[in-house]
């Protein structure tokens, strides 16, 4: 069931182009914070015209049918027309069908934003711009374990094993939590300030409270293309060069780290070619270079050929094989019964449409959802595979931890 508040309103919107703007990040509001940004360039915003809710199996469905309304409904006028401008919403959405997190399209009262050169300020309604204001000083989170601390989580890839070595599926991506408390007072553009920074070749988000740093796009779409970027399998970097190269090595002749990558490209393969035509994506996987490891990383490209917008192509493809597994059906089943706890938005799309339904989305990977009382809740994940080592995926959450446990600590 989905809901949405009340009446589609007819925006107002007005862009228009400004001086140049860097950094976004503290102009956002400190304690609601929305962000989409990498290598200094997307979007910010400040204030709520316009959220929509979404939430049960037709969440994207429901948040397509509604953007097309409010677009629709808009009076825009945008002079620019670089990705980005005009209406534009930021977006979360939950991982599970059954999810009890709320699924969200917010349409910020104020659009600040810089692409290729060019900045830009966006207003819906009668609005003026934010003013940059001073970042807050620097907090500490401790971090607690969750549902499954390090051993229980050795349990359930052991659990796992089982059922991927009878046949049963491929692989599965099993998640563990970790909870904290965000003192009072804290100013949250600290952390996207640390990611932003830490991690550049990332995209930095945040939206209602979901905050993180993804390397994976789940899928771009301008203009009849649509781009993604695949990740499935990973190492973690070396402790000089010759070691980081030797990891980086490893990771690309890996039988286990190639399987698991072969499952999530085919995965989003099989999900976009009904959608698309010309698709092209390299032979063999690259290694993908973050700070603190290396990624097995496949671009794909094509043409739109049914009209559809970053929204449907976003209901289309999630879940891929790289945050579920394969085949899909079981796979979910498996986490339910293994993870025992709600992903709520970890590991769904995050990310933001325009009024002509182009978009970017990121998967929400090295996440944390920070609740209005201060809780949080970071996750990270591993894929599992017949001849995984329960040792070794437990070592890869650490990995994957760190860069939002870091940020926070």
């Amino acid at each position: 069931m989905s809901e949405t508040a009340g009446e589609i309103p007819a925006l107002v919107v007005r862009t228009e182009r400004v001086d140049d703007i860097r950094p976004l990040v503290p102009l956002v509001d400190p304690r609601h914070p929305l962000v989409f940004v990498r290598r200094g360039q997307g979007i910010a915003g400040v204030g709520e015209a316009l959220r929509l809710s979404f939430s049960g199996p037709n969440r994207f469905q429901d948040a397509a049918a509604a953007w097309k309304r409010v677009a629709a409904a808009a009076r825009v006028d945008d002079p620019i027309g670089l990705p980005g401008t005009g209406l534009v919403a930021l977006g979360a959405f939950a991982f599970a069908d059954s999810s009890a997190a709320t699924s969200v399209l917010i349409v910020p009262s104020i659009i600040i934003g810089r692409r290729d050169g060019v900045s830009w300020v966006t207003r819906v309604g009668t609005v003026e711009p934010p003013v940059e204001s001073p970042l807050g000083s620097d907090f500490s989170v401790k971090f607690d374990f969750g549902t499954l601390d390090r051993a229980a989580y050795v349990r359930a890839v052991e659990a796992a094993l089982v059922h991927l070595r009878a046949g049963e599926l491929s692989k599965v991506v099993l998640a563990r939590e970790m909870f904290g408390q965000l003192p009072p007072g804290a100013d949250l553009r600290v952390l996207l300030g640390e990611l932003a920074e830490g991690y550049p070749d990332t995209w930095t988000f945040a939206v209602d409270g979901l905050i993180g740093s993804s390397p994976e796009t789940l899928i771009t779409a301008s203009h009849g293309v649509v781009t993604a970027r695949v990740l499935a399998g990973s190492a973690p970097r070396g402790v000089d060069p010759i070691a980081d190269q030797g990891s980086a090595a490893t990771l690309a002749t890996s039988a286990k780290d190639l399987d698991e990558h072969e499952f999530a490209l085919h995965s989003l393969l099989a999900s976009l070619t009904p959608h698309a035509r010309n698709v092209t994506f390299s032979e063999q996987p690259f290694t993908l270079k973050l700070p603190n490891l290396w990624h097995l990383a496949s671009d794909v490209e094509g043409e739109l050929t049914d009209g559809s917008s970053s929204l449907d192509l976003i209901a289309a493809l999630h879940p891929t094989a790289a945050v579920a597994g394969t085949p899909t059906a079981a796979a979910l089943s498996l986490i339910s019964e293994l993870e025992g706890f709600d992903r709520g938005r970890y590991a769904g799309p995050v990310g933001w449409v325009g009024a002509d339904g182009d978009g970017e989305w990121a998967i929400a990977l090295r996440s944390a959802q920070v609740s209005e009382d201060g809780h949080i809740t970071a996750w990270a994940g591993a894929g599992i595979v017949a001849d995984s080592d329960p040792e070794k995926e437990l070592a890869e959450t650490r990995m994957k931890f760190r860069p939002v446990i870091d940020a926070f600590a």
